[in-house]
C-alpha cells in the first residue's frame, strides 16, 4: 500500500483536530482527546463525498458522552465482571462504572483523556502514560496509537504498550459506523468470519462459548442487518441487538487477516475490517435513542454500528487469562485495518 497522506491541525475548542488526506480526496479527522476518531469523508459511488462515522458537534460531547464516540478504549476494552480479578494470586478491585462491572477503562479511561501526538512519516503518532493505579488497574502503562491513512483508502490502526507491573490490556477503538445516508444502519449488509460467539447474560458479561451455526449469529455468509434485528432470539432481546463479541477464525493470525466486510446498497460503500487481533465486538448501536449528533441533532437507535477488534469481554476471568495480562519487558501490541472502497 502507498500513502501520499498529508496532516494538517486546527485547534477546535480546547482540542487540536489532525487531519489526515489521501490521494484520492478521503479526509480523516482525529481529536487528541481520547485519541478519537471523529470524522471520515469518503465517496460513494457516484463520487459524492460523505461522512461514514458518527460524531458530535462539540468537544464537550465528546467529554461528556456515555456511547465512547470513535475514542480508543482502554486499559480494558468491554467488560470485567464485577471489576474483580486475580492476577498472580492478588485480588484487585477495578472501578464498577457500568452497574456492578467494570466497563471501557472506567470513567476516566483512555477516552477522556489528552493524548501526546506527532507526526511521523506521513502517520499520526499519539501517545498516553496511564498511571498504576489509574481506574484500580496495577502498573504504569505506556501507550501508543498509530493512525495512517493510505491510498487505497485503508485507515490503520497500530497499538502498542508497555509496562513496569504485570496487569490487563486490552485495546480497541470504538467507532460508530454509518455508510450509508440513511438514519439507521438496518440497510447495511454484514458478514463476520466466525464460527462462535460468546453468549451473555443480562449484565452483557459472557457466560458461554457458543457456535453460531444455524442461529441469528451465523454472519459467516452476508446478511441483512436490518433482517437479523427483526429475528426473535434470546441473546438480541438481552442486549436490544447485537453487542457480542465473536471468535474469530484463525485467531493465530501473525497479520490481519479480513474478519468483516459491510456493505451499504444506496451508496455502494465497502467497509472490510481487517485485525490480528481475536476478538470482533459487534455493537449494533441499540443505546444511540437521543445521543446528540452533528448539527444540534440527535441519533436514533441503530444509527451507527461498531466492529470493535480486540481481545474478549470478561477475558482476565477465563481460562485463558494470560493471554489479556501485559508483563514488563513484553509489548502489547495489536493491528487494525478499515478499508473503504465503493462498488
Amino acid at each position: 500500500m502507498t500513502t501520499s497522506s498529508s496532516i494538517d491541525a486546527r485547534p477546535w475548542g480546547d482540542v487540536t483536530l489532525y487531519t489526515l488526506r489521501n490521494a484520492s480526496g478521503m479526509r480523516v479527522d482525529i481529536g487528541d482527546l481520547g485519541a478519537t476518531l471523529v470524522s471520515w469523508l469518503a465517496p460513494d459511488r457516484e463520487g459524492r463525498f460523505a461522512d461514514v462515522l458518527l460524531g458530535h458537534d462539540t468537544p464537550d460531547d465528546y467529554l461528556n458522552g456515555s456511547t465512547f464516540m470513535g475514542a480508543i478504549i482502554g486499559r480494558w476494552a468491554n467488560r470485567i465482571r464485577d471489576g474483580r480479578f486475580v492476577l498472580d494470586g492478588v485480588a484487585h478491585q477495578a472501578e464498577r462504572n457500568e452497574g456492578a462491572n467494570h466497563l471501557h477503562g472506567g470513567s476516566a479511561g483512555f477516552h477522556r483523556q489528552m493524548w501526546g501526538v506527532q507526526e511521523i512519516d506521513g502517520a499520526l503518532f499519539m501517545t498516553l502514560h496511564s498511571p498504576a493505579g489509574a481506574a484500580g488497574f496495577p502498573g504504569n502503562l505506556n501507550v501508543s496509537v498509530r493512525y495512517a491513512l493510505d491510498d487505497d483508502g485503508t485507515l490503520s490502526i497500530d497499538y502498542e504498550a508497555r509496562t513496569d507491573a504485570p496487569t490487563p490490556v486490552n485495546l480497541t477503538n470504538h467507532a460508530y459506523f454509518n455508510l450509508g445516508s440513511a438514519a439507521s444502519i438496518r440497510d447495511h449488509e454484514i458478514s463476520i468470519a466466525a464460527d462462535a460467539y460468546f453468549a451473555i447474560d443480562a449484565t452483557s458479561i459472557p457466560v458461554a462459548h457458543a457456535g453460531v451455526k444455524d442461529s441469528v449469529f451465523d454472519l459467516r455468509a452476508s446478511a441483512s442487518i436490518g433482517m437479523r434485528l427483526d429475528a426473535s432470539h434470546p441473546q438480541l432481546a438481552l442486549a436490544g441487538g447485537f453487542d457480542h463479541c465473536y471468535v474469530l477464525n484463525e485467531p493465530g493470525a501473525l497479520e490481519p487477516r479480513t474478519v468483516a466486510v459491510l456493505f451499504e446498497p444506496s451508496s455502494g460503500r465497502e467497509l472490510s475490517v481487517s485485525t490480528d487481533a481475536r476478538g470482533l465486538q459487534f455493537y449494533s448501536g441499540n443505546y444511540l435513542e437521543g445521543v446528540p449528533a452533528r448539527d444540534g441533532s440527535r441519533y436514533c437507535k441503530h444509527a451507527g454500528l461498531c466492529l470493535e477488534a480486540g481481545g474478549f469481554p470478561n477475558e482476565i476471568n477465563m481460562d485463558s487469562s494470560e493471554l489479556a495480562v501485559l508483563r514488563p519487558g513484553e509489548a502489547y501490541r495489536q493491528r487494525t485495518r478499515y478499508t473503504l472502497r465503493v462498488r
